[in-house]
């Protein structure tokens, strides 16, 4: 009889394989016997290595190795000398579907996300809209265990032990700012995201950063990071706040940048990557919405809707994912939330 081994599948941006950790955890943890391989994109390897002794990562490049037709054939041979047991499809899409197919002939157990589609469509249309909470990501991922066979009951802190990150493996430059004067605020800010509906203005954002400057003059604030606008911004910042320290510039890997935000008081995100990976180091984070919503299911693991700081605004949410332009042009769900009301929030987890 085979040993019991399930295939996760999750390609997509690194924020929604993030949400898939807190499940594949608790599944590891609960079901020990169970070997458990996730199959995502390269980048997303970290999240998972150490993670439990019973999961395993597997990278595949969609772009070039395993491109098409031919490209997902290939992949699927070699998925099946895996000896694999249940297949766990987390995305849904065209490429994960035609593996479905394959694995279905092959008559695996095999079993896909449900992303309420009709219910997200409701949630951001223009007229009449029902602002109902969605099913959250994770909820979607244990309804998918569960009929594989393998009920989860998410249990889930930290990748990090209590204490953190193991601090020694940071950069010497960046190790000395968290050890040294402990009593000073660490701040992580994340301002970026992939689509404008999802930033807030970095004119106000650096409103933000000179008030908490100003409130904190020994504060150490973490800007994170990668692309043109954050090496356009975080340089400025950087110049103008020696309190700023750019990331990207002193660390080298998303498993530093994990360890950095397990020793932050908070983090300071939009609907976005950093949110998500902040939420797994166990920090609290304090979230800025636009054309999003918490509704639609993809706050951060153990976050507070609390902290998603919002705009009272007819127009939204308009967009699930934030990819839409605004259909009113000034993004006013963004610049209605003013800078004192991110401060203020943020200073309930300092004083703390």
């Amino acid at each position: 009889m085979k040993k019991e081994h399930i295939l996760v599948i999750r390609f997509s941006a690194l924020g929604d394989v993030a949400m898939t950790v807190p499940v594949v955890w608790s599944l590891a943890q609960q079901y020990p016997h169970v070997r458990i391989t996730v199959l995502s994109r390269n980048s997303s390897r970290p999240l998972f290595e150490d993670l439990a002794p019973n999961i395993g990562f597997m990278g595949a490049d969609m772009k070039l190795e395993y491109r098409g037709l031919k490209g997902l054939n290939r992949l699927y041979r070699r998925l099946t000398a895996k000896q694999f047991t249940s297949v766990a499809d987390l995305h849904n899409v065209l490429r994960s579907e035609f593996l479905r197919l394959r694995f279905n002939i092959g008559r695996y157990r095999v079993e896909h996300i449900d992303k309420h589609r009709r219910g997200r469509r409701r949630l951001t249309k223009r007229q009449n809209k029902q602002l109902v909470q969605q099913p959250t990501s994770f909820q979607n991922y244990v309804d998918v265990f569960e009929r594989l066979g393998y009920p989860v009951n998410i249990d889930f802190h930290s990748i990090f032990p209590p204490e953190g990150g193991d601090v020694s493996l940071l950069p010497a430059d960046v190790a000395s700012l968290l050890t040294q004067d402990v009593a000073a605020p660490r701040i992580g800010i994340a301002p970026f995201a992939a689509h404008q509906g999802k930033i807030y203005p970095p004119e106000l954002m650096q409103q933000v950063i000179g008030l908490l400057t100003s409130l904190h003059p020994d504060a150490r604030l973490f800007l994170f990071g990668r692309g043109e606008q954050e090496e356009q911004w975080f340089t400025r910042w950087c110049r103008e706040y020696p309190q700023c320290h750019y990331v990207a510039h002193h660390v080298n890997s998303m498993k530093q940048e994990l360890v950095l935000m397990s020793h932050l008081q908070v983090m300071l995100s939009m609907d976005s990557a950093n949110m998500h990976l902040a939420s797994l180091t166990g920090i609290p984070v304090v979230s800025v919405w636009g054309a999003t919503h918490p509704y639609a299911g993809f706050l951060g693991w153990g976050q507070s809707e609390d902290n998603a700081l919002q705009a009272e605004l007819d127009c939204r949410p308009c967009s699930i994912f934030g990819q839409k332009r605004c259909h009113r042009g000034d993004y006013r769900c963004m610049t209605l939330i003013k800078p004192t009301t991110i401060v203020a929030k943020i200073e309930s987890f300092i004083t703390n």
